[in-house]
């Protein structure tokens, strides 16, 4: 699966775009259907901590599957986003599976 990174008005380090490639492609494991997927990294500029936003769109056959997750790392978002793309996913492949 393609995992294409954008970062909006930064760039991002090798570690960090090697850590969300490896968390998004552990998604195609669950379906085989994505085609690929588009993440987009930025910073609110805000008071708050908890200013990093992921926003992951999946390419899936049908609806594409977007989450969009803010926290204090762009790890953190990631992972958070990743898990809600998880449910999405199975849910998903049910209706997949009911037509």
């Amino acid at each position: 699966m393609k995992v294409n990174i954008n970062s909006v008005h930064f760039k991002t380090d090798k570690k960090l775009d090697s850590f969300i490639t490896e968390k998004v492609e552990k998604l195609s494991d669950l379906y085989d259907g994505i085609i690929g997927s588009e993440v987009t990294l930025r910073v609110n500029n805000g008071e708050d901590h908890d200013n990093k936003i992921a926003e992951i769109r999946l390419l899936v056959p049908g609806n594409d599957l977007f989450a969009k997750k803010q926290s204090k790392s762009f790890e953190e978002a990631t992972d958070i986003a990743v898990d809600a793309l998880r449910k999405q996913l199975s849910k998903h492949k049910e209706k997949q599976r009911g037509e």
